[in-house]
């Protein structure tokens, strides 16, 4: 994994994250530079979780509260807690059991409270047809194929993974779309249908299912 993930803000999640929050949890916060432009955009409290021990002791210089775990060793301390929204940037795909992750954020969500997940897309045009045409299954640094990746997802997967543990999805969409004249084409070519491959990255926001 490449030191960016640590200090990456990305705006394009914080958005998303809703106005009324006043409490939220960032897992695998990394150095806390989400959470801190969420704190100045919303001026809501944010506890972050970052096993990255460096990383971690640079957070606690703009998050409320960080706890230098892995989310399942940090559960104990907050449990009890409840929060507004849950954030989980990249980090459901390093994980062995993410369906279990999720099963235990239930219960440090509030009833109107919401998930947001930024993932990569394993169908992005880009990885499946250099795996298609290489026969290949190449680990990378980073990325999409980044060795340190446990699990892939698509939509349809992604979207399965939520309902299955009780949640309902509010919404999936793609982050930073291919411009390309290839994925143009092909889009134009399948009707629409391979649309989704144009995303190197899929966001879901879900809530708990009534």
């Amino acid at each position: 994994m490449i030191m960016g993930y640590f200090t990456n803000a990305r705006p394009e999640i914080q958005c998303m994250v809703p106005v009324h929050t006043q409490k939220l949890l960032d897992v695998g916060c990394g150095e806390g530079c989400f959470g801190a432009g969420i704190k100045l955009k919303l001026g809501c409290n944010v506890w972050g979780i970052e096993p990255n021990r460096e990383a971690s002791a640079k957070a606690q210089q703009h998050l409320d509260k960080v706890f230098p775990y892995f989310f399942e060793e940090a559960l104990p301390q907050i449990k009890g807690e409840q929060f507004d929204c849950i954030c989980f940037n990249d980090v459901l795909e390093h994980m062995p059991d993410p369906w279990q992750c999720l099963e235990d954020s239930k219960t440090l969500l509030h009833k109107d409270a919401v998930v947001i997940a930024s993932l990569p897309n394993v169908l992005y045009y880009h990885t499946f047809f250099k795996i298609l045409l290489s026969k290949d299954w190449r680990y990378q640094p980073s990325g999409i194929m980044d060795k340190t990746h446990l699990r892939w997802f698509t939509k349809k997967s992604l979207q399965r993974m939520f309902e299955e543990c009780g949640y309902e999805v509010l919404s999936i969409s793609g982050l930073a779309p291919a411009k390309t004249i290839k994925m143009r084409l092909l889009s134009l070519l399948s009707l629409g249908y391979f649309s989704e491959m144009k995303y190197p990255q899929l966001v879901v926001i879900a809530k708990l299912r009534v």
